[in-house]
Formats: C-alpha cells, structure tokens, sequence
C-alpha cells in the first residue's frame, strides 16, 4: 500500500528538521519511520483477537532517541555489533576506530548511523532511504553511498533490502535494531518462546568479543527447538554471567548460495502474534534485552531489564580482525547487498 508523506517529529539540537513516513497494509498494520536514523519509531499490529497494539519499545521524542544509548529501532553501521579494541588492519594498513563500548568499537561509533539524518522519500509501495557516510566517518576508511528499501507487506512483512558502494575498500555491516515485545500488556519478554536455526553460537570474553564458535546442543544457547527465553536466563552458564543475559551472535544454518532462509520464530502465547526473521546474512545477534533499565518509554514510562528483545541480522563480531575478514569488506565497482524480513504474524 502507499506510504504517506512526510509529517514533522522534532529536531536535531542544531535545529535541522525531523520527520517521520508511515508504511500501512490491509490487514490494520501500521509501521511509523523516521530520517534520524532511519528508525523505526513504532509497529502497530493486530493479535489473534484483532486488537491492534504496539509491538516494538521506542522513546517519547526525538530528543530522546537522540540521547539514548540503545540504538532503539535505528539502523547501525558502519559496523554493526563490535570490533575489538577499536582497530583493524585492512590492505595493509591499520586503522582506528570509535571505542565507544569500553575499549571496544560498537555499531558506528559515537555519532554512528543511527544518529545520522537519511535522505527520505516514497517511491511507490517503498519507503526509500539513502545515506553518504564521508571518508573517515567514525574513523573507517572510503565514502560508501547507502540506500535501503522498506516496503510493508499484506503479510505483516517489513522488507529490508539494503545496497550499498564504496570508492576505497572499507568494512561493512549494516543492521536493524528493532526491541520487540510482542505483548503489549505484559512489560518484559521473558515468557516469549524462541526458536533460532543454529547449530553453533560464537562464545564470548568478558568485553563480548568472540572467542571461537562452540555448540549449542546441551547449553542454554540451544533453541534449534522453541523455549522461553526467561526459563534459560536461570540456567548456570558462564557465558550467560558475563553478560547478564543473552547478547550472542548465532550461526544459522546456511544455503549452499547465501540466499535467503529463516533464522529465528519467536512467539508469544498470550497475544498470539509470531515474529519471524529471514535474511542473507552469516550471523544473528540475539540480545534478551538486560540493560535496558532506565531507558525511557513512548508515556513517560522506564523500561525494566528484558522489557525487549532484539534480532540483528549482520557479519560476525569482530569478523574484520579474524580469518574471514575478506568477507566483510566493501571495496570499489561491488556492491553490497542484504535483504532481511521481519514479519509479525498471529498463530
């Protein structure tokens, strides 16, 4: 269906003007964006009784995207999830980064994708957003030129296809960082039931960079069938005390031609509605949402520790500074491509 036109929604502090689009299908499904950072600001859809209602965390105003620290709804980049200690090593030169996460480099830095101002417009059933992050943007090498469509399915698929181009090689990796809840009544997400299509997770230190792939099967990280995410947070699991929770990336189960397949089905019981994610891309980063204590609410309301969850779709933690770090450069006449699809169905 069409999307609208653009609606004023705040500004940056130096007085640029912010706006939001809204994407609408046919079955009462509304998903609200904005051109700071490409966000997300809010996804309203119908659980299995009809009742439309809210399913993704977000804050009251721009301001307050603009001053959190949880990359609520946003896309990130130029590096989705972390680099170790900031620094990567690319054609034989070494660079520096924003550590912005510790000693470590997290989704863009300090002023990274998410607090950028995209270029908006409708075209036709799309929403389509375009980006040009400079040389030297959050300390990465090459100006990359981004465009990612958004179109709203009958469905309830949001689809995400993403391009992007580059004049010098740089690393490159893109996400979406919606938190869902798919009960609007209930505050946190711990009686969701999750199923990800991974055999292998990336077990983590104490800064959350990747140590080496370990299996799930007989740890808590094993939902290749469907459980509830609050039940595993209990279980005594090293890797679960370090972080407090689950912030993990998974490797699901490829296609011999990295083609699109569904990665992880969430659900929840009482509302009905199902989340299912599909991408392209190697890894998932399932976070269970444990530090967003404090983060403020749509009604002047606090968030409380599991009050989302969220999926990101990207390359590997850290993949620059391992072995397959090839795979995760842009360089020059390529293009990058991801196409990813979070539908919010009713069982």
């Amino acid at each position: 269906m069409p999307v609208s036109n653009a609606t004023a929604w705040g500004h940056f502090p130096d007085g640029r003007p912010l706006h939001r689009w809204t994407l609408r299908n046919a079955r009462d499904t509304q998903i609200d964006v904005s051109d700071l950072g490409g966000t997300l600001l809010s996804w309203q859809t119908p659980d299995r009784h009809g009742r439309r209602g809210e399913v993704l965390l977000g804050h009251a105003d721009a301001s307050q995207y603009i001053d959190s620290n949880a990359y609520m709804g946003a896309i990130v980049g130029r590096w989705a999830n972390r680099i170790r200690g900031g620094r990567f090593r690319l054609d034989g030169i070494d660079y520096k980064v924003d550590r912005n996460d510790g000693g470590n480099h997290l989704h863009g830095g300090h002023d990274g994708f998410h607090l950028h101002r995209w270029d908006v417009e409708p075209e036709g059933d799309d929403l389509v957003l375009r980006l040009v992050s400079p040389e030297g943007d959050g300390g990465f090498p090459g100006e990359v030129d981004v465009e990612l469509r958004m179109r709203l399915e009958d469905d309830g698929t949001l689809d995400l296809r993403y391009e992007a181009r580059t004049n010098a090689p740089t690393p490159l990796s893109l996400t979406a960082h919606p938190y869902f809840n798919l009960n609007d009544r209930r505050p946190d997400i711990r009686d969701h039931l999750i199923r990800i299509d991974a055999d292998e997770f990336l077990a983590i230190d104490a800064g959350a960079i990747p140590t080496g792939r370990e299996p799930v099967a007989g740890s808590a990280f094993d939902f290749r069938e469907p459980a509830p995410i609050g039940a595993r947070l209990h279980w005594p699991d090293p890797q679960l005390r370090l972080v407090g929770g689950f912030d993990h990336c998974y490797v699901p189960h490829a296609t011999a031609d990295d083609s699109l397949r569904v990665v992880a089905v969430v659900t929840e019981p009482s509302s009905g509605r199902r989340l299912t994610v599909e991408t392209d891309r190697p890894g998932l980063q399932f976070y269970s949402g444990q530090k967003l204590t404090g983060q403020p609410g749509r009604h002047g309301e606090s968030y409380g520790p599991f009050a989302g969850f969220a999926l990101e779709t990207q390359a590997f933690p850290d993949q620059v500074n391992g072995p397959d770090a090839e795979a995760a450069i842009l360089r020059p006449g390529t293009v990058w491509r991801q196409h990813t699809r979070y539908r919010v169905d009713t069982l």
